[in-house]
């Protein structure tokens, strides 16, 4: 049976690069929320000035179409910042296969300093604040600590996907 596996986190914690990673180990589509957004919502990013709600919905209602395609097809795995449970309702609405949170966290500076080293991307590091405000972290999914490697993170991923109960994955 496929899945979906939606890799989320605010902006800096690494969902596109922990996604791409989990499309090869799991031989399924990567897809990148941010790709799907509208132009006016990147210009809006851009200007600094943070999403809310209204110019959010047709972006999470596009990926919900896309991850209800895929579902059906194959499975894929969603970068996505599904910063509010209302947003994660919408994503996985409908969805007839398996859905896979995994929750990518981090500290502030940590997040910083990424955003900071990232080129030519739309989201510029002072919308972080106004990210960490809005998140919701979700009581449910594999909650992973950002300051390990990329393969580390992918290990976790893989042995911790079935587990009912969770922590913040690899503190030590």
């Amino acid at each position: 049976m496929s899945a979906i596996y939606f890799v989320m986190g605010v902006s800096g914690s690494g969902k596109t690069t922990i996604a791409k990673l989990l499309s090869n180990e799991t031989n399924m589509p990567f897809y990148d929320a941010d790709d799907f957004h509208p132009p006016e919502n990147k210009t809006k990013m851009k200007a600094g000035i943070p999403l809310n709600d209204q110019d959010r919905e047709g972006w999470l209602l596009t990926l919900n179409k896309l991850a209800k395609k895929e579902s059906i097809i194959q499975g894929a795995v969603i970068a996505c910042s599904a910063l509010k449970e209302k947003y994660r309702i919408l994503l996985s609405k409908d969805i007839n296969s398996r859905v896979y949170w995994v929750v990518l966290q981090g500290d502030y500076n940590l997040l910083h300093e990424r955003m900071e080293l990232r080129q030519n991307h739309y989201m510029p590091p002072g919308l972080l604040h106004s990210q960490l405000d809005t998140m919701e972290y979700p009581p449910y999914g594999i909650h992973i600590n950002i300051k390990q490697s990329p393969e580390e993170i992918i290990k976790l991923i893989v042995q911790n996907k079935d587990r009912s109960e969770f922590g913040l994955l690899g503190l030590g």
